[in-house]
């Protein structure tokens, strides 16, 4: 994917108070990048991040946990917020969300059938650290086809109907990871408990490496289909009349956020109301045009994710909240605050 014809699309297509808040929203995923480093157990200053007197422990600190797990916070909120605003998008949906549909979901309990029963469906040999993600991407990707053909040709009027559908699915899920959970052991009870929870806490150069690489290559593959994404806002017919094949477009939406959301469920757990929170937040501060609205809500939603992870780091030292709980402890009024402004619209 080359750079230029992306900066390109996106100059061409926002506005120069979109483009100073994609620039407000860099220095604040900056702030918070800076912020997550340097704050914890073990707090650096700024400069001293790049001083090379730190001792040994501050450097195992630092360069092992500290920002591996920054790292991928950074990247699965990036990854939550692209995708809830593009399933919205595709959707034309303002509801459409990872978690609310139940795409974590199905990335969820496909993670946990290969922790529960990976050791016995799999030989030793082909068992490892990937075949999770892959897992997580199948079942997220199952999900994502499910809802589709369940909500097509119900339109923007289909809010309520796609809702069942979502509470449906999560239904289903939370009740195959509750019988994993019966018949796991107990080293397997924490670990399901880490996906249910959410957790950067594992995060480790090995695995958010490949991780980093996919999510990126997803982002940069959805970003410019935005132009499309505005067009399908008024219809499938009037869009494809347009020029846009969508058909196409279904496939590169769903394909690339059942990848995202799969990679950073499958080493992260499941984290609600990101990517139904983010995309609203970019839409209040500037506009509906998905060529400003995706790369903000990638912004906003890797500040967030950093920040509540940060949160709780610091919160109850020296033990750690689920940062699931500060997700959907901030999502939650904003979903219900969204039901009532809908209802009165």
């Amino acid at each position: 994917m080359r750079v230029k014809p992306l900066v390109k699309n996106l100059l061409r297509f926002t506005n120069s108070s979109q483009i100073y808040l994609l620039g407000v929203l860099l220095i604040a995923f900056l702030l918070a990048f800076l912020a997550s480093i340097s704050l914890g157990s073990f707090n650096f200053s700024v400069f001293e991040l790049f001083n090379s007197s730190k001792t040994s422990l501050h450097t195992t600190v630092l360069y092992e946990i500290r920002i591996p797990r920054v790292i991928l916070a950074a990247f699965v909120g990036a990854s939550l917020g692209l995708s809830g605003a593009s399933l919205q998008g595709l959707f034309r949906n303002p509801l459409a969300d990872p978690g609310l549909i139940g795409v974590s979901a199905g990335a969820a309990l496909g993670a946990s059938i290969i922790i529960v029963l990976g050791s016995s469906l799999f030989p030793g040999f082909i068992f490892g650290a990937f075949i999770l993600p892959m897992a997580a991407i199948c079942g997220a990707a199952l999900v994502i086809s499910l809802l589709y053909v369940f909500t097509r040709g119900f339109g923007y009027q289909g809010i309520t109907y796609m809702l069942l559908v979502g509470i449906a699915v999560n239904a289903f899920a939370s009740v195959g990871i509750g019988i994993l959970t019966y018949i796991s052991t107990d080293s397997e009870l924490r670990g399901l408990t880490f996906w249910t929870m959410g957790s950067f806490g594992g995060a480790s150069w090995y695995l958010i490496l490949p991780a980093i690489v996919v999510i990126s290559l997803s982002m940069f593959w959805m970003i410019p289909s935005s132009r499309k994404l505005d067009l399908l806002q008024l219809g499938e017919p009037e869009a494809y009349r347009l020029g846009v094949d969508v058909k196409k477009l279904k496939y590169k939406v769903i394909i690339s956020s059942a990848i995202t959301v799969g990679v950073s469920v499958s080493l992260s757990g499941m984290i609600g109301f990101v990517g139904l929170v983010v995309p609203h937040l970019v839409r209040l501060l500037g506009g509906v045009n998905h060529s400003y609205l995706l790369p903000g809500s990638a912004l906003l939603g890797a500040g967030l994710m950093m920040s509540a992870d940060l949160l709780s780091r610091i919160l109850v030292q020296p033990a750690e909240l689920p940062v699931g709980l500060i997700t959907s402890a901030i999502g939650a009024p904003f979903f219900l605050w969204l039901i009532f402004r809908i209802r009165k619209i």
